[in-house]
């Protein structure tokens, strides 16, 4: 069982409700009708019914598979333009335009999750990141474990050629541009617990550098070697090495020969890039010509799950983010439930 396997099968063990919001898309109709037919999640799409129903047919689906909603239509919008109205009153919005932005299917979305409506949203197949990011930071907002909403995205490693087998976490390959010390802190601690609530796995973070234990003495290196110590005494518990170069965390030979002793060098699975710059190349690299499978970029740092789907998403990538959207609702669950008193 390959490690996205495992997230279809923990988000078919308990399917949380996931709204997507640009449902006239044909992509975003085939990838989740797919998921609701596979059990990974039950899945609303916000749209037009007369342009939603026929398409669901095309894909052989049946119209009552998955829900759908009109947002201008909803007896929900009133109750939803209240709570927009609340959220922002602060920022200017009176209760006109309030009623007016719920009929945005970003805002809508975010809403139906805000209010308990739905686990989780999908959105971005047709608007952009910035788009989605505001519009949940706006409804849902940010963890209080957290002070920045970044994201990461899952590499599997899963070809014959591949030495190691498995997944990485990359971040932060989209949002955070020129991360200080304590965005780099953020984004490690954020990625360590994405890496355990959605992949199971007892994280080992490299906070990535042209350096090796200050082979090179640069205030870039500085940043990246600070932020590491920073993350040390906010997270104890996890072991990071920083600043590390790429080779040394992932091949054991090399991180013997340049940190011998440490407990991430050669063996982490968490990687955290010192910029945006780096992070990006970063991954695509590795994707196209190392040939490793990239989901994401999927979004962490917010009190409930939202995620980002690129405009050249396929209905693929639009089923596997429901399946990684479903499982990350499953773990806001148990955090939940977790801090309930007894």
């Amino acid at each position: 069982m390959t490690q996205f396997d495992s997230i279809v099968s923990r988000a078919r063990s308990d399917p949380k409700h996931i709204v997507l919001a640009e449902g006239e898309d044909e992509r975003v109709i085939e990838g989740g009708l797919r998921a609701a037919r596979d059990g990974l999640a039950a899945v609303t799409i916000l749209g037009d019914p007369d342009n939603i129903r026929p398409a669901i047919k095309k894909f052989g689906g049946d119209v009552s598979a998955i829900n759908v909603i009109e947002p201008d239509k909803s007896p929900a919008r009133h109750g939803y333009a209240d709570t927009f109205y609340q959220l922002r009153k602060h920022k200017g919005v009176d209760e006109k335009s309030a009623e007016s932005a719920v009929s945005d299917p970003l805002i809508f979305a975010d809403l139906m999750v805000q209010e308990g409506d739905a686990a989780g949203s999908l959105g971005g197949a047709t608007r952009t990141t910035a788009d989605v990011v505001r519009t949940a930071l706006q409804v849902i907002g940010i963890d209080n474990r957290y002070s920045l909403v970044s994201s990461f995205f899952i590499m599997l490693l899963e070809e014959e050629f591949h030495d190691f087998k498995g997944s990485i976490l990359f971040a932060d390959c989209a949002l955070i541009v020129d991360p200080d010390e304590e965005q780099l802190v953020q984004i490690a601690s954020a990625t360590a617990d994405s890496a355990n609530t959605l992949l199971n796995l007892d994280p080992k973070l490299a906070m990535l550098s042209f350096s090796t234990r200050q082979s090179a003495d640069h205030q870039l290196v500085d940043k990246v070697d600070n932020a590491a110590r920073r993350f040390k005494e906010l997270r104890p518990d996890i072991p990071v090495e920083g600043g590390i170069q790429f080779d040394a965390s992932f091949v054991p030979e090399i991180g013997n020969l340049k940190a011998p002793e440490s407990a991430v060098a050669g063996n982490a699975n968490v990687m955290i890039f010192p910029d945006l710059n780096s992070g990006n190349i970063g991954y695509k690299i590795a994707e196209r010509i190392g040939k490793a499978k990239a989901i994401g970029p999927i979004l962490q740092g917010l009190a409930k799950p939202a995620n980002d789907l690129s405009r050249g998403c396929s209905a693929e990538d639009i089923y596997r983010m429901i399946a990684v959207t479903s499982v990350q609702a499953q773990a806001a669950d148990q955090e939940i439930n977790s801090d309930a008193p007894a």
